[in-house]
């Protein structure tokens, strides 16, 4: 169960990333430089901790062409939802839209690609739609009933 830990880490992180990423757009008065943050933010954490730690283990090596391209594509579509984001402040959204469509969208076209990729063995839950509904409506509510700034 430690795993639970680092999705709590991840909630934190990324629950705080918008409103942070948008006060220090704000402050810094270009979006662009704070998307330049954020790309030294990944390389000193995202570079530079599994160097380290590949190293120590002896692995910084053997890196396949298959496995490489998905989890460079990966990282791209990060960086890329994080200049959406960034784009969409700059536009003038607030954090309390962006954020809750974003995390509210993000699951559904999660289970949606994860089923098209790793197609399930057994047919789809009725379920699954009364949650997708849900989703919907939860991130509906929480737009509507946001906190006034």
């Amino acid at each position: 169960m430690s795993w639970i830990v680092y999705v709590g880490g991840a909630v934190l992180s990324w629950g705080l990333y918008g409103v942070m990423l948008h006060r220090g757009q704000v402050t810094l008065g270009n979006p662009l430089r704070a998307l330049l943050c954020v790309g030294v933010a990944y390389v000193l954490i995202a570079v530079f901790v599994p160097i380290g730690g590949l190293l120590s283990q002896g692995e910084l090596r053997n890196f396949n062409a298959a496995g490489t391209i998905t989890a460079t594509a990966a990282g791209a579509l990060g960086a890329l939802g994080a200049v959406c984001i960034i784009y969409a402040f700059r536009a003038g959204a607030s954090p309390l839209y962006v954020m809750p469509l974003v995390f509210g969208g993000a699951p559904l076209v999660n289970v949606i690609s994860t089923a098209i990729i790793h197609p399930p063995r057994t047919p789809l839950h009725p379920m699954l739609y009364l949650g997708f509904l849900l989703a919907a409506v939860g991130a509906g509510m929480v737009l509507y009933y946001r906190p006034q700034s």
